[in-house]
């Protein structure tokens, strides 16, 4: 797999600069065109309150939207053409969800921000993260809500614990990893057994052998912490080792009709302090 178009979701909120600046690193790192979308919607206001304040309030709203998103755009067309990269901007209306999963589909990477509680929040904003993981079938970069990232990619972690989710994680993340520095693949309390999520005598030796068969050198870790979560253990390796990119399968279900993550995928998304690259 290569890194041809990789798409950045572009809106209002703080993080949106760092988040682009990211895409446009990646872009340039792999010779990628890049698409900005920003989904213009049209915040749900009920009847009686319509009834109360009159047309004007959803006339109010979509104004604000519409100059969001030529805010966005100004941001988003400055920056790409002053990197020289290949770009185009779309500017779709409808729930942020639905839009933003559709065009998803056709990008090799989605670069997205981490839900801010604190932040600006358009409807859905708080599951737009849970449903494209579970629901595009592409990666999807996750870049912090705070914070500056020099780097993406020199230093790279692989959180490995032989799952399906896992293997496909590793699959995205290759061109990543053929070009890091530096990637360590970590077992957390990892179990024995040659069965379908066994890890073999040897826990991460086989995913590495495989790494290094595409050109990636990858050293095998195994940690032993059962006294803590394993998001928690996976954060404080990062910390650690001066990790600038996490690599994880994600693992979540449906729910009432949404899609939620959860366990270590959804405590590594709270508390994240580096970018993290999923897949599901």
């Amino acid at each position: 797999m290569s890194l041809k178009t990789i798409m950045v979701v572009m809106d209002t909120t703080a993080g949106v600069e760092q988040r682009l600046d990211i895409a446009l690193q990646l872009a340039q790192s792999h010779d990628a065109h890049l698409t900005g979308l920003c989904v213009r919607t049209t915040p749900y206001v009920p009847q009686f309150v319509m009834g109360q304040l009159g047309p004007e309030v959803a006339e109010a709203q979509r104004k604000w939207s519409i100059e969001a998103a030529e805010t966005a755009q100004k941001l988003f067309e400055s920056k790409a053409a002053a990197a020289g990269v290949r770009h185009e901007w779309r500017a779709v209306d409808g729930q942020l969800l639905e839009q933003t999963s559709l065009h998803a589909k056709y990008a090799d990477l989605v670069v997205v921000s981490q839900f801010d509680p604190d932040g600006e929040m358009a409807d859905g904003q708080d599951q737009l993260v849970d449903h494209l993981v579970l629901d595009a079938g592409r990666p999807v970069l996750v870049v912090p809500y705070c914070g500056t990232f020099a780097s993406v990619g020199k230093t790279v972690m692989v959180a490995w614990n032989a799952t399906r989710e896992a293997t496909r994680a590793v699959s995205d993340a290759l061109p990543f990893l053929q070009k890091a520095d530096r990637v360590n693949v970590v077992a957390v309390n990892p179990h024995g057994g040659t069965g379908r999520n066994g890890h073999g005598e040897i826990p991460s030796a086989d995913i590495c052998l495989s790494l290094a068969r595409h050109g990636v050198k990858a050293d095998a870790q195994s940690i032993e912490a059962h006294d803590m979560q394993v998001g928690d253990t996976l954060l404080s390796r990062i910390t650690d080792e001066g990790v600038d990119l996490l690599v994880m399968g994600a693992y979540g279900r449906s729910r009432l009709r949404e899609l939620v993550l959860g366990g270590a995928t959804r405590h590594v998304l709270r508390h994240m302090t580096v970018p993290v690259l999923m897949s599901h």
